[in-house]
């Protein structure tokens, strides 16, 4: 059974930074692009962030770009998100995804386009 377990979300500051983690098991993690989406009430679902199986080839929204990084440990099945610089509007629940057959042009946040889901983590940037 694939399981994609996120952890480390919380309250932080505007300006702060916090990193969080996805454990991934059931599957070959190393063989996979790894990606992360996030949702608010009233912006609706968003793509993040992608990286590809063997981590040398990373994808970010403008949004966040040159303030999170995206990385993987594939011995440790984990996947991570480093966010710094943070603001009021990543206040969001973020998920760790994944397509089975990502072909490397799929950058979007539609649930049904991945094949599994975290349950997902809170952040909230506020003072």
């Amino acid at each position: 059974e694939v399981q994609l377990v996120e952890s480390g979300g919380g309250l932080v500051q505007p300006g702060g930074s916090l990193r969080f983690s996805c454990a991934a098991s059931g599957f070959t993690f190393g063989s996979y692009a790894m990606t992360w989406v996030r949702q608010t009430p009233g912006k609706g679902s968003e793509w993040v962030s992608t990286i590809n199986s063997g981590a040398d080839s990373t994808y970010y929204a403008d949004s966040v770009e040159g303030r999170f990084t995206i990385s993987r440990d594939n011995a440790k099945n984990t996947l991570y998100l480093q966010m710094n610089s943070l603001k009021p509007e990543d206040t969001a629940v973020y998920y760790c995804t994944m397509k089975l057959k990502w072909d490397g042009s799929y950058f979007g946040a539609i649930r049904y386009e991945y094949d599994y889901w975290g349950q997902g983590t809170q952040v909230t940037v506020s003072s």
